[in-house]
């Protein structure tokens, strides 16, 4: 700003107010330039266009700030009126107004980690929406046709499932949607696989893994995205994510949270050792269901009997012996039959045990080959010339030892 002579000897030339404002905007920006300012947020106005306009304020002073669109849309968190942030900002004057303006580059709210905060605001609004009512948890299948897994493919969790699987219940399926579990874009990526496996007929129930992590790693399962897509599948979904203490948001809308990878498969898997020890149970109980039924029949007949000698003239006893032994000869032959259907309906119930054992699979030709430590086998690749596995057969195991890959 330079001064002119305007007219006679010692007149100044006067400056017009966008000079002066245009002037003293640029004396701010040069020698204050960004700065680090701690305050209240207040009066909060958002545009159509997605920047906010806001006021920043303490007990005794206030400053208007303007946070652009490309710069809001990178806050992990909601800024609302009453929070303490401190923000990055350049130091300007707005010369349409006159106000001195902070245009905000950054923001983290005080006190609390942006991600932290991220995950209470969008707790707090789908769970008045709803999202997490009890009343909308669906029941998990007692026998599914087939398991879906939405997991990263080379994690734990995908490990930790396939063993919990093969200990439980091996005859069920297990179908496998890969995808990632962390990073930006992850949540699209576990969106459209719940979307896909719920678009498969046999798939009854999903599971939705990954291994523990910090607040920042399970970003993806704390998005409205995810949490959508899991109260938007057909089927129930299972979460775990994290372990023990992690809570996500996809715990919430799921429909069964399990604290570990491992608890999940059990909750979705039925157990083969309980179902064969209820089969057992049912059988004992049928047995003394049936003899007890002929032991009742039994003496009523002796009762029927006795009433016929001690009432019956003799003349007609002779004909009340013959019915009554007709009777007997036909509740004996209800009774066996009877006994003999519930012992081909146990046979059948033994059979589909019998068939859905991995034991069976093995007694028709076929082998399972584990490394030592027990890892199953799937690939010729798994294993290199002279790795040493076993063969489990129908009958015994033998010791084997690579010697070529085909």
């Amino acid at each position: 700003m330079t001064e002119t002579q305007l007219g006679g000897a010692g007149q100044r030339r006067p400056f017009r107010v966008s000079e002066l404002a245009g002037g003293l905007r640029e004396l701010l920006e040069e020698e204050v330039g960004r700065v680090f300012v701690v305050g209240e947020i207040s009066n909060l106005r958002r545009a159509p266009s997605g920047h906010c306009y806001f006021t920043l304020k303490d007990d005794q002073a206030q400053l208007r700030a303007a946070l652009f669109r490309t710069a809001a849309v990178r806050l992990p968190f909601d800024p609302e009126d009453g929070l303490e942030v401190v923000v990055e900002a350049e130091v300007t004057l707005y010369a349409a107004r006159g106000d001195l303006q902070l245009i905000v580059r950054q923001m983290e709210p005080l006190g609390q980690g942006a991600f932290q905060l991220a995950f209470e605001q969008l707790r707090a609004r789908l769970e008045a929406e709803g999202l997490f009512d009890p009343a909308r948890k669906r029941a998990l299948p007692a026998w599914p046709r087939r398991v879906g897994v939405v997991t990263s493919p080379s994690g734990a969790a995908v490990r930790d499932v396939i063993q919990v699987s093969g200990r439980r219940m091996p005859g069920i399926p297990l179908l496998i949607a890969p995808t990632r579990v962390q990073g930006d874009g992850a949540e699209e990526e576990i969106a459209e696989a719940l979307a896909a496996l719920g678009r498969v007929a046999d798939v009854d129930v999903i599971l939705l893994v990954r291994g523990g992590g910090s607040l920042e790693d399970l970003r993806p399962f704390n998005t409205e995205r995810v949490a959508r897509a899991i109260r938007a599948t057909r089927v129930p979904v299972v979460a775990g994510v994290g372990h023990e203490v992690d809570v996500s948001i996809a715990d919430l809308a799921a429909d069964a949270r399990a604290p570990t990878p491992s608890a999940a498969a059990a909750l979705a898997l039925p157990d083969r050792g309980a179902f064969q020890d209820r089969l057992r149970s049912l059988q004992r109980h049928l047995a003394a269901a049936a003899g007890a039924q002929l032991a009742r029949a039994g003496r009523r007949l002796e009762q029927l009997a006795a009433a016929l000698r001690a009432h019956a003239p003799a003349a007609r006893l002779a004909a009340w012996r013959a019915r009554l032994d007709t009777f007997a000869r036909a509740l004996e032959r209800e009774g066996t039959r009877a006994l003999a259907l519930r012992r081909e309906r146990l046979a059948a119930l033994a059979a589909q045990l019998d068939a859905l054992s991995p034991l069976a699979v093995l007694g028709r030709g076929y082998a399972i080959a584990r490394r030592p430590g027990g890892a199953v086998l799937r690939r010729a690749a798994d294993v290199a010339p002279g790795d040493a596995f076993t063969l489990r057969l129908g009958e015994g195991e033998l010791e084997a030892t690579a010697t070529k890959l085909r």
